[in-house]
């Protein structure tokens, strides 16, 4: 399908063109996208993206004169056309604009306006019944606005497709941007960002904040956005005595540092007052940062769920709660973590930008085929299926297929817990023809893979000479009977020899961290040869451990394997090192760049060795407010197949 996508783009200074920047990615992997092209006709269809200003002008008379699907980023555009007819000097058309949208009650205060008597009535006529009505869908955020366009006499077809969120890859450094502030790492700090009008109730944060700081001196607030002359906001900072905890820091114009202040924050105050239904892509930064958020509750951001962000109804008692609010999570802060948390975890599973992507490609599909658009679930773009009833594998069990002999028994002893988990973690065969694929497969958790999980066919591979099969064989201490086809190619080089969805799960299990390379390689395979909805099990050392943290705070190497391997006799090549050890933050991109979703994702044993004591490293995170979770020494993931590789080259991975 061919899209002609109209909008404003960076460097625009526009929230939208982020947007559109944002999205114009993943949706070039499911259409073929044009950005702002001279003829919209030479395409399938036409997409644009609305906002309320100048910067739209262009999407916006495109959108007249070549009828296509219409993106309102907020329920009214009224701006928009003053800009478009008031300042071009065409008052002419602004009234015939005005009587179209509002009928002769709102050309008779329009002919005021002209007259200079009054301001144009920017709330009461919104300016949206002119692009609806030759729209051939619409697309917004929320509900709020759907309704809004409903009300304006539109009839198409709608989708809800939230906002994406910008989930960072490696995330902003909290600390030195406090350290830009002159802060430490326990100090509360609140912010409100973006362009500082009245309406973002800054005089109600400000009076809420006073009344904060009378119960916690330590507290400060910082503003990052350029000032409207009408806030004052100087000159209300120091009648409240506020001097020594707010700062004004104006625009950030580069992001990084953008994302940076918001990462320095504790607690994000995103409120609005009146509202037009605008999503706030800032909003959607600091959910997608983790950050406590408390809004208003109003608009768009009333639909937000109750549990991601907290949410204080505008009028009387506004100030009260949001006192509240913001004194709970200045002086709890494991709560404001907590809903941080819940909030990370909500955008990466609603609001990611492949997500949305996917549900614009499905839209602007049935749009152009003109049939009946059906929402996904609100829970998910795709709804996964119940996971199977794990199939418990006992370590006793395990060990029956330990060889001494060989030097398993010893392997397999010192290994036993991360080998059961691991295990645990393979969704038994749910049809009798299902077949697995182990990869580096040493045989030592092979076997129950047919014997306690179902597959039909179990396969291995392992390095070596493309084109080479071994047949493996085991018989274990209680005489059961197993045998194996073992391929061997090069997984970062060679193509893996089984024809495309032919794998029902992977297993890639202390294999990655040797690939010294190209990983996505190997990640684009694995993805090929799964079937659709498929899982791949991946298991890996985790370099962000407390064993790793309280390594290298002490002068030791963090990596679980640093060590060069000696070859075993003379003139023999050394077996594979560790190249490259994770992280599970790195293992959730790995698998989303890949194509999948993750399932789960968990760190826990990897060996069973003696444990240090590292009750000081948990102290040490506690105290510079990082993050405890997932600090085993070994990463488990699962991710489950939902379409081709997202990013073939990541730029967190590859330089």
């Amino acid at each position: 399908m061919r899209v002609a996508f109209y909008s404003p783009m960076p460097p625009a200074r526009s929230g939208i063109a982020d947007y559109a920047e944002a999205l114009h990615a993943p949706l070039s992997l499911r259409a073929d996208v044009t950005v702002n092209p001279a003829d919209p006709a030479a395409h399938d269809i036409a997409l644009y993206q609305i906002g309320n200003n100048a910067d739209h002008a262009e999407a916006y008379e495109t959108a007249l004169r070549h009828s296509g699907v219409v993106v309102l980023h907020e329920a009214n555009l009224h701006h928009l056309i003053a800009d478009i007819t008031i300042k071009r000097r065409d008052w002419d058309a602004y009234l015939r604009e005005v009587e179209f949208d509002g009928g002769l009650a709102a050309l008779e205060f329009a002919r005021r306006v002209r007259a200079l008597e009054v301001g144009p009535d920017y709330d009461g006529v919104s300016m949206l019944r002119r692009v609806l009505s030759g729209a051939r869908g619409l697309v917004a955020h929320s509900d709020y606005v759907i309704a809004e366009a409903r009300l304006a006499g539109f009839t198409g077809p709608a989708a809800r497709i939230p906002h994406g969120a910008w989930i960072a890859a490696d995330g902003p450094d909290r600390l030195a941007y406090r350290q830009r502030l002159g802060l430490d790492a326990a100090t509360p700090l609140i912010g409100c960002f973006g362009h500082l009008k009245p309406y973002k109730r800054l005089a109600e944060s400000l009076r809420a904040f006073q009344r904060v700081v009378k119960r916690q001196p330590s507290a400060r607030m910082i503003m990052v956005g350029e000032p409207h002359a009408d806030a004052r906001l100087e000159d209300q900072i120091a009648a409240l005595g506020l001097g020594a905890h707010v700062r004004l820091l104006g625009r950030a114009d580069a992001i990084d540092d953008f994302n940076g202040y918001l990462a320095a924050c504790d607690i994000i105050l995103n409120l609005r007052y009146p509202t037009v239904g605008e999503t706030s892509g800032t909003l959607l930064r600091a959910l997608g940062l983790g950050k406590a958020v408390v809004v208003s509750d109003v608009g768009a951001f009333a639909e937000f769920p109750d549990d991601v962000c907290l949410k204080v109804p505008v009028g009387r008692g506004e100030e009260e709660l949001l006192t509240r609010y913001l004194a709970l999570l200045v002086q709890r802060a494991d709560l404001a973590a907590a809903l941080g948390r819940r909030a990370a975890a909500w955008v990466e599973h609603e609001c990611r930008w492949d997500r949305a992507a996917e549900m614009y490609a499905d839209f602007l599909h049935a749009v152009a085929a003109g049939r009946e658009w059906t929402a996904p679930s609100v829970a998910s773009a795709e709804p996964a299926p119940t996971p199977e009833t794990p199939v418990i594998i006992e370590p006793a069990y395990i060990r029956t297929w330990a060889s001494a002999g060989e030097g398993d028994g010893a392997y397999v002893e010192t290994h036993i817990d991360r080998l059961e988990k691991t295990l645990s973690l393979v969704p038994p065969a749910d049809a009798p023809t299902d077949r697995i694929l182990e990869m580096g497969a040493y045989l030592q958790m092979t076997p129950p893979l047919r014997t306690r999980l179902g597959y039909d066919e179990v396969r291995g591979c392992y390095y070596g000479p493309a084109g080479r099969t071994d047949r493996k064989q085991k018989t274990s201490t209680v005489g059961e009977e197993f045998a194996c086809e073992v391929d061997l190619f090069d997984a970062e080089k060679d193509a893996f020899p089984y024809p495309d969805a032919h794998f029902a799960t992977v297993l890639c299990c202390e294999l990655i961290e040797h690939l010294p390379s190209d990983p996505m390689h190997m990640m684009s395979e694995i993805n090929r040869i799964l079937r659709p909805g498929g899982r791949l099990v991946l298991t890996t050392p985790n370099i962000a451990s407390l064993r790793a943290i309280s390594a290298i705070l002490q002068g030791y190497h963090p990596g679980f394997f640093p060590a060069y391997i000696r070859p075993r006799a003379e003139g023999e090549e050394a077996e594979a090192r560790h190249n490259r050890e994770y992280t599970p933050k790195e293992m959730q991109m790995l698998l989303l760049d890949a194509g999948f979703d993750v399932e789960r994702l968990e760190t826990g044993p990897f060996k069973n060795d003696p444990k240090p004591e590292l009750i000081w490293v948990d102290d040490l995170l506690d105290r510079y407010k990082l993050p405890r979770e997932l600090r085993g020494d070994g990463i488990y993931a699962v991710g489950r197949k939902t379409g081709p590789v997202r990013s073939r080259r990541p730029a967190w991975l590859y330089s």
